[in-house]
């Protein structure tokens, strides 16, 4: 089971070239505001996106993703139609898209443009790895990405962002696990202060992130 979970650890890795490094889900309009200060802030704002955003909602899709009889172009429609904004859209497709190209010039398998959740779960499904694990690394390389863009852009030291990627462990270790016992019927989304974030992203005059 060990090179398994090393292909997924490469793939869901910052150096894997999604370029999950541009796109700040809102953050930086977010900061910009004045709504995430400090470490603290940031800390309850991501911990929000997981429980009751993106992260929660992306997990129960690349579940659906994951499962033997899925059906990926349906279930990429239905994500593309979730989302809450044309960033968000940007976001999700462009990752995903760029993902699955990547893992198709490795393997020579057929993987189309999919939003990143499907794209991850139609690769990753081969693995025949947990469920609970894969959706793990999946919200920790989320949160990850999001947290290298408050220390980008934001008074933030590596320790104090290194302490808030780890307070959210538990966060994501009890999703993950709560995931698969999830259906499309649990879907649903009320981090709404990351919504607007992401809406107020596309009209800033200067920015940084694509999202």
């Amino acid at each position: 089971m060990t090179e398994p979970l090393l292909t997924l650890v490469q793939w869901l890795s910052p150096a894997f070239p999604t370029g999950s490094f541009a796109y700040s889900h809102g953050l930086e309009a977010a900061i910009a505001g004045g709504d995430v200060p400090d470490s603290a802030g940031l800390l309850h704002w991501l911990e929000d996106v997981l429980a009751f955003g993106a992260g929660r909602q992306d997990a129960i899709l690349l579940c659906e993703a994951l499962r033997p009889e899925a059906d990926h172009a349906a279930l990429d429609a239905f994500v593309r139609a979730l989302q809450p904004s044309s960033e968000r859209l940007a976001e999700t497709l462009d990752q995903g898209t760029a993902f699955a190209a990547t893992v198709a010039a490795l393997t020579g398998r057929a993987l189309p443009p999919r939003c990143l959740p499907v794209a991850v779960g139609e690769a990753a499904a081969p693995l025949g790895l947990p469920v609970a694990q894969v959706v793990g690394l999946y919200l920790h390389g989320f949160a990850s990405a999001l947290t290298g863009v408050a220390m980008r852009f934001m008074p933030l030291g590596q320790v104090a962002g290194q302490g808030v990627l780890a307070a959210l462990h538990p966060r994501i270790a009890a999703l993950a696990d709560e995931a698969p016992l999830l259906t499309l019927d649990d879907l649903g989304s009320a981090a709404l202060g990351a919504d607007l974030a992401a809406l107020r992203h596309e009209t800033m005059d200067v920015r940084i992130f694509r999202t």
